[in-house]
């Protein structure tokens, strides 16, 4: 699935909630679904910095294309977390450079967090976009 149509089905996920918090209940259940890191994973050498909640993110890119996992003690950033992670996860580093999570705004999903968890949203965001920006000339 390209970029552009992982976005108009997470685009039309989210447009179908009637609310703000029935949209964070939404990805909170996201991150909760998804299985944690591996306790391997869940060390300093992958922790985000500069995030209050401890976030743990892990990327890899190989034949063109990059995969992401991450991990929080915090359900609301590991949900967010998990939603950056599936949505750029499987797409070329070209794509995922020129293509930032901005559209979130469009659902409010960045203006009802707190300044801590859009902190974290960013953080997590330049971590995919580092990732493959390193990756570009592979």
């Amino acid at each position: 699935m390209t970029i552009a149509q992982k976005q108009q089905q997470l685009t039309t996920k989210l447009g179908g909630f009637k609310s703000a918090q029935d949209r964070l209940a939404y990805i909170v259940g996201r991150g909760r679904a998804a299985p944690p890191l591996e306790a391997g994973f869940r060390t300093d050498a992958y922790r985000v910095r500069g995030c209050l909640a401890a976030v743990w993110f892990v990327a890899q890119c190989a034949q063109g294309r990059c995969q992401f996992r991450a991990d929080s003690d915090s359900a609301v950033v590991k949900g967010i977390a998990v939603m950056l992670c599936e949505f750029y996860s499987g797409q070329s580093p070209e794509e995922i450079a020129r293509t930032s999570p901005d559209f979130l705004a469009e659902f409010g999903i960045t203006q009802h967090l707190t300044p801590n968890r859009r902190n974290s949203l960013g953080k997590i965001w330049e971590s995919i976009r580092a990732c493959a920006c390193a990756h570009l000339e592979e």
